[in-house]
């Protein structure tokens, strides 16, 4: 699949060929649903769990005796009501980790790649700004018309100088090669890959 290259000021680059086995996969809705799931699941934060009175290192002897102390007949320090006692119905730890399939998630990254290229994909040939500053960013951004929400991924790391210009521009996420994912990818209006980018996401499933 071949796709134009464009600088960030929106003049033409070239070309570039997209692999098919990357960028030309169907996609299917429930791959992708999959992937997703997946991913806000393990995402989750789990409750931090209290001390209940099995998980307390109180004594367990009865501390009083049973009658003549002029106070309930108790027979352990752990008890809820005791300071330093086990907590009473307290937060259990809960486990939303899911396991997904390699194959599966290689898949869904694919499948949500080739949406984008269907409708959605620019392809610039770097990062790079001779001025590294968000209104001149915001007017690159107005005159090539990417209007929403945008994804721009860049290869090894970002561009140091496009990463703090686009840091006050809302809606607009910076991410390195190695951190694209399905969610980011499909929550996003347009997707923006640099040339290193490309390579870095097409060896990803080659190597």
């Amino acid at each position: 699949m071949k796709v134009k290259v464009q600088k960030i000021d929106g003049k033409a680059s070239g070309d570039i060929e997209l692999n098919d086995d990357v960028f030309g996969v169907e996609p299917r809705a429930d791959i992708l649903h999959r992937v997703v799931t997946w991913q806000l699941e393990n995402r989750r934060g789990t409750a931090r769990p209290t001390r209940e009175r099995s998980d307390v290192a109180r004594t367990g002897k009865k501390w009083g005796r049973q009658k003549g102390g002029g106070t309930a007949r108790h027979g352990d320090r752990g008890a809820p009501i005791f300071i330093g006692g086990g907590k009473a119905h307290g937060a259990r730890k809960r486990d939303f980790e899911q396991s997904l399939n390699k194959k599966i998630r290689a898949l869904g990254l694919k499948m949500a790649l080739s949406s984008k290229a269907k409708d959605g994909l620019i392809v610039v040939d770097s990062l790079e700004l001779k001025d590294a500053k968000t209104k001149a960013l915001k007017g690159h951004f107005d005159k090539n018309g990417w209007a929403g929400k945008v994804l721009v991924i860049d290869g090894e790391s970002v561009n140091d100088g496009f990463k703090k210009a686009a840091g006050n521009l809302p809606g607009v996420n910076v991410l390195p090669a190695m951190g694209a994912n399905v969610y980011d990818i499909l929550k996003h209006d347009t997707l923006v890959l640099t040339k290193d980018a490309v390579e870095k996401l097409e060896g990803r499933f080659n190597g």
